[in-house]
């Protein structure tokens, strides 16, 4: 099997749930499976530290499991036309992943949720690659032989899906969001697949 880590990191619950929709396409390719999961807030030194176990939802990521994965995909809210803070400083744990190349010739997506139609998702996308294009993965999008892409009024881009949550975060992830998150999920998930299949250890 294919394993795509999905790892996200959500405070509302929407990113969260376009975590499940993205793993729903992993899983509908033969020989892909989906591994999901987060990353615990980040907080002063004067606040109370997070429980290295999350009460609910998907385990806390560890360094190691970005290594033995054939794909991954990020998903993050967006903060001021970027990602959260806490994945981002994940990632900046992943040096001796770097160093050794354990991700290089992977494929790789990204996906975004925002308060409003025009708060960075865009922008946002586009920085999460960075780190995923210096750790040598190969970037997957959505192309707009999706139909669902041309038809959303919400969120999605060509870039990776986009979720428009509302500015009270209460916002459903819509039916053309959901199709492009699954897209994005098949779309790593067939890569991982054939590249696993031609030369993963």
């Amino acid at each position: 099997m294919a394993d795509i880590l999905v790892l996200y990191y959500s405070r509302t619950g929407a990113t969260a749930d376009m975590a499940r929709h993205v793993s729903r396409g992993v899983e509908a390719v033969s020989g892909a499976n989906a591994v999901v999961r987060t990353v615990p807030p980040v907080a002063p030194e004067w606040q109370e530290v997070a429980s290295p176990v999350p009460d609910e939802g998907a385990p806390f990521a560890v360094v190691e499991e970005l290594e033995q994965c054939h794909g991954l995909i990020l998903g993050s809210p967006t903060r001021f036309g970027n990602m959260a803070a806490p994945l981002k400083y994940f990632l900046d744990t992943t040096t001796s992943i770097w160093l050794s190349g354990s991700l290089a010739g992977k494929p790789a997506g990204v996906f975004t949720s925002t308060g409003s139609l025009h708060g960075g998702q865009e922008s946002t996308l586009l920085t999460m690659m960075v780190p995923l294009l210096h750790h040598g993965m190969y970037i997957v999008g959505v192309p707009y032989t999706e139909p669902a892409l041309s038809k959303t009024t919400t969120g999605g881009t060509p870039y990776g899906p986009s979720h428009l949550a509302g500015t009270a975060s209460n916002r459903p992830v819509s039916d053309e969001e959901r199709q492009l998150c699954s897209a994005l999920g098949r779309r790593v998930g067939e890569l991982g697949v054939q590249l696993y299949g031609a030369s993963a250890p």
